[in-house]
């Protein structure tokens, strides 16, 4: 139950995170937004190393370096699949991909979850699915940005499996491991591409907002995969579409259309089957 709530808790984070980070890539370039919230978060967990203490070790920051490459290469490729693809197709192929990764990697490694909680597994899956879907937006898109989708979706899913892979007694030396090799290579990368890290005007509050949350979430999802089954874990991690949604109909009005409610009831579901397991 206390790795249900972490993790159930992480995808709220997490899709609060994401909404934050939609705004402000409205106002400001994708590489400031991603660079700089990146930083931030970095900035939060070396704060919370001493609330949190965990014993450092070369193979704990190891799995930190290579958990946050896989992240940032999921994250770079993700923006690349929704610039040259459609919203619709990309978020949901992005979002099943980086759940059913860790699930059949913990499955693999000998998890066996109770059968109610596996039907939840599925149930979240097909709520993400949902959750995703805009029958507003255009049909479509190319076979091209499917691939780069699944791709970004497998960084994603490496990044939920690297970490897990961590020693337990690490505690947050991971995180602090993930965080460096990212804003390294993200800022790299906006270096060779010619791109600012200069905000807009009044966007930086928002920017830091999204990092911070983003790396609260990060917290959460070890302190849940600590108590918990990995494939369990991700797949309640992976439900963050949902919170994103309801926010946006919340806070900007957006309209949610009936498969993306039916979506957010799947998901309310999915938490309960798991949880009873």
């Amino acid at each position: 139950m206390t790795a249900v709530i972490l993790a159930t808790a992480c995808a709220v984070v997490y899709g609060t995170a994401d909404f934050f980070g939609g705004l402000a890539t409205r106002r400001s370039r994708v590489f400031a937004v991603v660079a700089l919230s990146q930083l931030a978060g970095l900035a939060l967990i070396l704060a919370l190393l001493p609330l949190l203490p965990g014993l450092f070790s070369t193979k704990a920051l190891l799995w930190g370096l290579a958990a946050g490459l896989a992240g940032a290469a999921g994250l770079v490729l993700f923006y690349r699949a929704l610039a040259t693809g459609v919203m619709s197709v990309v978020a949901p192929t992005t979002a099943v991909t980086s759940a059913m990764l860790p699930v059949l990697f913990g499955l693999a490694g000998g998890e066996r979850p109770h059968p109610l909680a596996l039907t939840g597994v599925v149930l979240a899956l097909g709520s993400v699915l949902l959750v995703s879907q805009d029958p507003s937006a255009a049909k479509g898109g190319s076979a091209g940005s499917v691939l780069v989708a699944l791709a970004a979706g497998a960084g994603f899913g490496g990044f939920f499996i690297l970490l897990a892979l961590a020693p337990d007694d690490a505690g947050l030396w991971p995180l602090v491991g993930a965080r460096l090799s990212s804003v390294t290579m993200v800022v790299l990368l906006a270096v060779v591409a010619g791109r600012t890290l200069k905000p807009a005007a009044g966007g930086l509050r928002v920017i830091v907002a999204a990092g911070v949350l983003d790396m609260l979430a990060n917290v959460l999802y070890l302190l849940a995969k600590a108590e918990g089954l990995l494939s369990l874990v991700a797949v309640l991690v992976s439900l963050y579409p949902a919170s994103t949604l309801l926010l946006a109909r919340q806070v900007l009005g957006e309209r949610l259309h009936p498969i993306q409610l039916t979506g957010v009831a799947c998901a309310l579901g999915a938490v309960a089957l798991i949880a009873v397991a």
